[in-house]
C-alpha cells in the first residue's frame, strides 16, 4: 500500500481537515456542505435544491482537483437535516448529476444537525481509472 496523499484546493471551500485523502487509486472526499468558495461567511442557499446544487458544485471542484470528474465517483454518503421533509426534493436534484445507469453506492440518512443551519451534507469516494 502507498502512503496517502493529502489534497487542498484553493477554490474549493475550506475544510475542517482536508478535500481529499488519496490512497492507491482511491479518493475520499471530504464531506462538502453549501458554502460559497470565496467566502464561507456567505448566507447559505435557500431549500434543498439550491443546497443540494450548490453542494455538487463544491464536490465537483475537489474531484476536478485530483483530475477526476462524477464519473469516477463510486460511492456517495448524503446526510439530511429533515429527511422526511427533503428526501424526494433532494433526491431529485441528486439523480440529475449521474446517468440512471451509472448511479454510484449510496447512503442518505437523517441527522440532527449540520455546521451553519445546513440541509444537506455529501461526501463521495471515488476510484482512479486503471491506466
Amino acid at each position: 500500500m502507498s502512503a496517502p496523499l493529502f489534497h487542498m484546493f484553493d477554490r474549493a471551500p475550506k475544510p475542517v481537515a482536508r478535500h481529499a485523502v488519496e490512497i492507491d487509486g482511491w479518493i475520499f472526499v471530504t464531506g462538502q456542505l453549501p458554502l460559497d468558495p470565496a467566502d464561507d461567511k456567505a448566507p447559505i442557499p435557500e431549500g434543498v435544491e439550491n443546497q443540494t446544487a450548490k453542494v455538487f458544485e463544491n464536490l465537483s471542484i475537489v474531484l476536478k482537483g485530483v483530475g477526476l470528474g462524477l464519473g469516477d465517483v463510486v460511492s456517495a454518503r448524503v446526510f439530511l437535516t429533515h429527511f422526511e421533509r427533503d428526501y424526494e426534493r433532494m433526491n431529485a436534484v441528486y439523480a440529475t448529476y449521474f446517468p440512471p445507469d451509472r448511479r454510484p453506492a449510496r447512503t442518505c440518512v437523517g441527522v440532527t444537525a449540520l455546521a451553519r443551519g445546513c440541509l444537506v451534507e455529501i461526501d463521495f469516494i471515488a476510484k482512479r481509472p486503471n491506466r
